[in-house]
């Protein structure tokens, strides 16, 4: 992957509707990944989440990588690949298998998993994670890690996430194409919560919301497991066309606006302070107050909060009757490149009547400057995804066993299978 092979370096790639981002890091002895390289350009040929124009994706995932490689001083040969669209369903699913020995071992895990991952599926869908909730062993349940633990039959529900197999060779192609293999697909709003949640949040329960251009990816945990994930394909690019058909302003310029002067809560806004809005046809630009900007960003923001809020409703109450801890304690975590405007969590909380935070990528060292942002949250996660894959093959490849796919440390057993 690199020109200095003493190093292991890692490359996650997000293909945004937006915009393209690659970041390289590089995993240090003590395990943690410094980051050594960003690339990011506007995506396009993307539309919520959907490859619509093979070529332009290819130039735009080139010129993110090449600008990477640049700052990095490697050669880029695979990445970890990001994966989001309505087409992303999920599914919960119970496995059972008698455990071989007195104690359980990783095999009996393996097989466990095998059995509840073993369900029928669309043909036109795949399974792109198998993600272990808790596991029981005879009478005994909420087991994390039930390794070495003594008993005679074992449980497990497993929270399945998968795609549409057309989508998914659609994006990896864009990749391929690029002279890059791809080394995982990973669902983008699963790597967003690697970035930026805590172990203690999805303990208490906590709803992810990464708000692109063209989705927002919803993750919620409770118990420290994934419960529930979910697409819209409505997100910030909303908003942008609100601003643009409002004031009459090309829509690249519109996305400006929104990032450099929008508010999502106008009270939050000065009468006095004003934006020039460029316009269509050489018009000269206009001066508008920057209140008014505020009054069309806000109700967008609010009906966008309120489709996740209704959904949220029902997957809290499909959980408590399943007896499953269905309080976010933690509240909701809002990140993602459309989570970057001004009044974003006094507008959140007043719909979710729950505390709000923004969240940044945690866990890195190097180029803090660049990614401690929303905007690269996923690209952050796909980081610690990539790192964990790569720590658990070194230790199959020192154990000389079969590969498994049981692993990290931050998101849990977490599996991840084409």
């Amino acid at each position: 992957m690199t020109k200095a092979t003493d190093k292991k370096l890692i490359v996650g790639l997000d293909i945004g509707t937006s915009k393209v981002a690659a970041l390289v890091g590089e995993v240090l002895p003590d395990n943690s990944v410094n980051v050594i390289g960003v690339g990011s350009c506007p995506s396009q040929g993307m539309d919520k989440g959907g490859v619509n124009d093979l070529e332009s994706v290819v130039k735009s995932v080139q010129r993110a990588i090449d600008q990477a490689e640049l700052m990095a001083d490697c050669q880029i040969s695979s990445v970890f690949l990001s994966l989001s669209g309505k087409h992303i369903e999920c599914q919960t699913e119970e496995g059972a298998f008698p455990i071989s020995d007195d104690e359980v071992t990783q095999e009996d895990v393996d097989s466990v998993i095998h059995t509840a991952k073993s369900v029928k599926i669309s043909d036109e869908h795949r399974i792109l994670h198998v993600i272990p909730q808790e596991f029981s062993i005879d009478y005994q349940e909420g087991i994390k890690n039930p390794i070495g633990l003594s008993g005679v039959r074992m449980k497990v529900n497993v929270h399945l996430i998968t795609c549409h197999n057309d989508m998914a060779k659609n994006i990896i192609k864009a990749v391929e194409r690029c002279n890059l293999k791809v080394e995982q697909l990973i669902f983008s709003g699963l790597a967003a919560s690697t970035a930026v949640l805590t172990s203690d949040e999805k303990e208490l329960g906590v709803c992810v919301v990464d708000i692109g251009g063209g989705t927002m990816d919803i993750a919620v945990w409770t118990g420290g497991a994934l419960r529930h994930t979910e697409v819209m394909h409505y997100a910030g690019n909303a908003v942008t066309g609100d601003i643009a058909y409002a004031f009459g302003t090309p829509l690249g310029d519109a996305e400006s606006i929104k990032v450099k002067y929008g508010c999502a809560l106008s009270e939050l806004v000065s009468k006095d302070d004003k934006v020039d809005v460029p316009s269509v046809g050489g018009r000269p630009s206009r001066s508008l107050h920057r209140q008014t900007l505020a009054e069309v960003i806000e109700p967008r923001y609010s009906e966008l909060f309120g489709l996740v809020n209704a959904k949220l409703t029902t997957i809290q109450e499909q959980l408590r009757e399943k007896g499953i801890k269905h309080h976010l304690a933690a509240g909701i975590v809002l990140t993602g490149g459309a989570s970057q405007i001004d009044g974003l969590v006094d507008c959140a909380e007043r719909v979710f009547q729950n505390q709000v935070r923004v969240g940044q990528p945690i866990g890195l060292t190097g180029l803090t400057d660049y990614v401690q942002v929303p905007f690269y949250a996923t690209g952050a996660g796909l980081l610690h995804y990539g790192k964990d894959i790569q720590l658990e093959d070194e230790s199959v490849s020192e154990q000389k066993g079969s590969v498994t796919s049981v692993f990290s440390k931050l998101t849990g057993w977490l599996k991840k299978e084409f």
